[in-house]
């Protein structure tokens, strides 16, 4: 005869992540959107590896403005470069710019709220009254006298490396031209994010299982890192994803006034900017890019509305 605990089926136990995927795969428009990102990142990132496509910054004088055909699938822009080489190369400056200055916003905004939310009283009112002062400050100016003096110091660099590695002289000046650009809109672009993060921390650490942390002797460290943070990942994961169109359209300003991307590399910026010169005798220069602009930006909202409804804790409980 067998025992109760054998005929009793093994549950097992998800996480916190196995949870939300759960969630977010039973939100269409979300996984669409995280589809529609992964296309776009995949076009951007893994097709110019292949020879089929050309140079992005060979000019052909003797053939501007050719219409979508043969060897050109999206036509040739002003200058006789490809479009479709220039879009996707532009991509990839355009994604990074926004992902890795989202990430350093993040991480700074993120630390730099929590500890004035956790802490409170007097701490909190001066660190939140530094970031007043500074929202008042032209956050564009900021960036653009921050991006100049950090191009000193990322030119000193690029002599350095191009130096000791002379075949990659054109891939070295390419990535070290975009530090500043990281650093610059990262590192100015936390004070929402600290703001967001504040509030959070906040209205978690009256709940029940922060006091009930604090009563068991854990560690102010602890409780923020392991009991307060991982509860508020939805609204962060969300501001975040709403960052990143924001911060690449900081670039493209950026690279409208030279202080961005150097020519004649591209970014989706410059080709918004370029195709807003030939709007009414050539709309395809600016159609092509702001509808794969667009089309970022939207996937980003719907995927950021998606991690919030999938990270929100009460969701748990439906």
């Amino acid at each position: 005869m067998s025992s109760p605990t054998q005929n009793t089926a093994t549950l097992k136990g998800h996480s916190l992540w196995s949870d939300a995927w759960i969630r977010l795969k039973k939100n269409r428009m979300a996984m669409v959107s995280l589809g529609i990102l992964f296309v776009i990142g995949t076009l951007c990132f893994i097709i110019p590896i292949f020879s089929f496509i050309p140079d992005p910054n060979n000019q052909n004088l003797g053939n501007t403005f050719q219409a979508p055909a043969g060897n050109h699938l999206l036509g040739t822009d002003q200058s006789g470069r490809d479009l479709l080489a220039r879009l996707l190369y532009g991509g990839q400056i355009s994604l990074l710019v926004g992902i890795v200055a989202t990430t350093v916003s993040v991480i700074i905004g993120l630390s730099y709220g929590a500890i004035a939310g956790y802490a409170g009283g007097k701490t909190d009112s001066v660190m939140m009254r530094i970031v007043d002062i500074l929202y008042g400050l032209p956050f564009l100016v900021l960036v653009i006298l921050f991006s100049l003096l950090i191009s000193e110091h990322a030119k000193d660099l690029t002599d350095s490396m191009i130096h000791r590695w002379p075949d990659h002289e054109v891939v070295i000046k390419k990535i070290i031209n975009l530090v500043p650009l990281f650093v610059a809109i990262g590192a100015l672009g936390w004070l929402t994010m600290a703001r967001v993060a504040r509030a959070q921390v906040i209205s978690l650490k009256k709940q029940e299982f922060v006091e009930a942390a604090v009563s068991l002797g854990l560690s102010h460290r602890k409780i923020l890192l392991r009991h307060i943070m991982p509860n508020m990942l939805g609204p962060i994961i969300v501001y975040a994803t709403l960052t990143v169109p924001g911060f690449v359209l900081t670039e493209a300003t950026l690279s409208f006034l030279g202080l961005g991307v150097e020519s004649p590399n591209s970014s989706w910026g410059i080709l918004l900017s370029e195709g807003a010169n030939y709007m009414e005798t050539h709309p395809r220069l600016l159609i092509i890019p702001s509808v794969v602009f667009s089309l970022t930006l939207f996937a980003l909202n719907f995927l950021g509305d998606g991690l919030r409804d999938a990270l929100d804790p009460k969701a748990a409980k439906d």
